[in-house]
C-alpha cells in the first residue's frame, strides 16, 4: 500500500491549486441554425399544449441561482416542494409524490395497478402512458367516448369489474378540452371508487374556468381511493424541466414510489416549482393569454365556416373534414398543428393556443385553407 508523505500531499494539493486557478477553455461559439429547443426559425409552433410565456421570471431566477449546486441531489429541494403541495392541498406530505413530469407518475400507475388488474380508460385521450403500460403486458378496456364527444361515464361505470385495477381519466381531455362537470364526476368517483383505483390526470385543471370547484382533490381528502396528478407543464409553462405531482392516500403514494424510474428529480425543475408554485401574478397572465389565444381560435374557426368543441382548456378541437390535409396546409405557411388522432377521429383537428402572434397566423390562415380545401 502507497505512503503518503508530506511531501507528496503538498505535492497534489499544489496540482489541484494550479488546476482551480487555470482559466476554463474558450468554447467556439456555435454556429447560427436552427434553436435546440422549441420551434424552428419562423414557425408558429401551435402543436404541443405548451405555455410559451414561461417559465415565470421568479422561477428562471431560481434556476440562474441555484445551477451552481447541480451537482447536488435535489433531497430538501423535493421535500420543501412536497410540503408546499400539502399544505396548499390539506393533505400530509406522506400522499404526495413528486415526478419527472406528470408523465413519470402516470407511467408507474399504469405498472403498478396493471399488474393486478386492467386499466379501463375512454378511448380517446391522453393515452400515452397508458399504451407505455401496454406495452409491459398491461391490458387495457377502452370504451367510446359519447355522441357529443364528452366523455361517456355512464359506459364507464357499467364497465367496471372485478377484472379492473384502475380508472383513467383526463379531465379537462385532451385531446377533445371538454370538461367533466364536477358534480357528475363527484358522483361517479364515489360509486367507482370502492370497485377499482379512480385516477384523475387534471394536467389542465388551472386552465378551467373554476379551477377550485373542478378539482377532485377533496375526493381524496374525504378517503376515497382517487389518485389525482397535476404537472408544472402547462399553465406553469415548464414542459422541459419536468415536475409534477400526484395526490392520493399514503398506502397508494407508497405503491407509487416503488414504481418510479427516477431519482431524486431535476434540480433545475425543482428549484422553479417551489418559486413559481406561488406566483398568482404569473399564472393569472399565463391564464390571460390563454383565454385570448383561445378566443382568437373560435373567432377564426366561425369565420372559416366550422365548429369547435368547447374548451376549458389550452388548445382546441376544430370539428374538419380532414384534420390531416389542414395539418399539412398549415405546414406549408409553417404553422405546426396536430394531425388526426387515428382513422377514427380524422374529422377533429387540434390547435394549441401558443404565443398571441403565432395564433394570429393560424386565425389568419383556417378561413383560407377551409375554403381552398373544401370549398
Amino acid at each position: 500500500m502507497p505512503v503518503t508523505t508530506r511531501r507528496s500531499f503538498l505535492g497534489a494539493a499544489s496540482l489541484v491549486s494550479g488546476l482551480a486557478a487555470a482559466p476554463l477553455p474558450v468554447l467556439a461559439a456555435a454556429p447560427r441554425g436552427e434553436p435546440d429547443f422549441g420551434p424552428k426559425i419562423g414557425q408558429a409552433l401551435l402543436s404541443r399544449n405548451e405555455n410559451p410565456y414561461g417559465p415565470a421570471a421568479s422561477a428562471l431566477r431560481a434556476i440562474s441561482e441555484s445551477a451552481q449546486m447541480g451537482c447536488y441531489y435535489t433531497d430538501r429541494g423535493t421535500e420543501k416542494l412536497t410540503a408546499m403541495i400539502a399544505e396548499r392541498h390539506g393533505v400530509s406530505p406522506s400522499q404526495v409524490v413528486i415526478g419527472e413530469g406528470s408523465t413519470e407518475i402516470l407511467c408507474a400507475i399504469a405498472l403498478a395497478w396493471g399488474r393486478k388488474g386492467a386499466i379501463l380508460c375512454p378511448d380517446l385521450f391522453w393515452d400515452t402512458t397508458v399504451v407505455y403500460g401496454e406495452r409491459q403486458g398491461v391490458q387495457s378496456i377502452r370504451v367510446p367516448l359519447a355522441a357529443d364527444m364528452s366523455l361517456d361515464l355512464t359506459a364507464l361505470a357499467a364497465k367496471v369489474t372485478d377484472g379492473v385495477s384502475l380508472i383513467q381519466i383526463c379531465n379537462p381531455n385532451n385531446p377533445t378540452g371538454m370538461l367533466i362537470p364536477a358534480a357528475d364526476l363527484r358522483a361517479f368517483a364515489a360509486s367507482a371508487a370502492p370497485k377499482a383505483t379512480v385516477l384523475i390526470d387534471e394536467a389542465y385543471n388551472e386552465l378551467t374556468d373554476r379551477p377550485d370547484d373542478n378539482a377532485m382533490i377533496d375526493l381524496v381528502r374525504s378517503g376515497l381511493d382517487v389518485i389525482v396528478c397535476r404537472t408544472f407543464s402547462k399553465i406553469y409553462g415548464m414542459a422541459g424541466l419536468r415536475v409534477g405531482y400526484a395526490i392520493t392516500s399514503q398506502d397508494n403514494a407508497e405503491r407509487i414510489r416503488a414504481h418510479l424510474m427516477s431519482f431524486g428529480g431535476n434540480l433545475a425543475g425543482i428549484a422553479a416549482a417551489i418559486a413559481s408554485y406561488n406566483d398568482t401574478a404569473f399564472l393569472n397572465q399565463s391564464r390571460a393569454m390563454v383565454l385570448e389565444g383561445r378566443a382568437m381560435i373560435m373567432d377564426a374557426v366561425a369565420k372559416a365556416g366550422l365548429t369547435a368543441l368547447p374548451s376549458q382548456t389550452n388548445f382546441v378541437f376544430v370539428k374538419v373534414p380532414d384534420a390531416n390535409a389542414l395539418r399539412d396546409a398549415m405546414g406549408e405557411r409553417g404553422i405546426a398543428i396536430r394531425g388526426a388522432y387515428g382513422a377514427a377521429w380524422r374529422g377533429y383537428s387540434r390547435v394549441s393556443t401558443g404565443k398571441l402572434d403565432d395564433v394570429a397566423r393560424y386565425a389568419a390562415a383556417l378561413p383560407e385553407l377551409a375554403q381552398r380545401l373544401w370549398g
